[in-house]
């Protein structure tokens, strides 16, 4: 069998959020929901259970997003402690 990217599901208290998605997107949330029951020996959920598990396994994953996030977080550390652009030496 595959090794999917989701491993079991916690359970968390979750923030609503309404989402569209297409019909075959809906089918293929069933489909990988029955096949991590498969593997991970559990009860299969219901799609929308899946839907924030992977988006946080696709931002934890996506490099791009990464460098994001750590050059914002440096800003924001800089406009805190007081320092601007790093100063050049002599």
């Amino acid at each position: 069998m595959t090794k999917l990217k989701l491993g079991p599901l916690v359970d968390d208290k979750p923030v609503k959020l309404t989402v569209e998605l297409p019909a075959a997107v809906h089918r293929d949330l069933i489909t990988y929901a029955a096949a991590l029951a498969a593997e991970t020996g559990g009860d299969a959920v219901s799609p929308d259970k899946l839907v924030r598990p992977m988006i946080e396994r696709f931002m934890a994953t996506d490099r791009g997003f990464a460098k994001h996030r750590r050059s914002a977080k440096s800003a924001v550390s800089r406009r805190e402690t007081g320092g601007g652009a790093p100063q050049p030496r002599p």
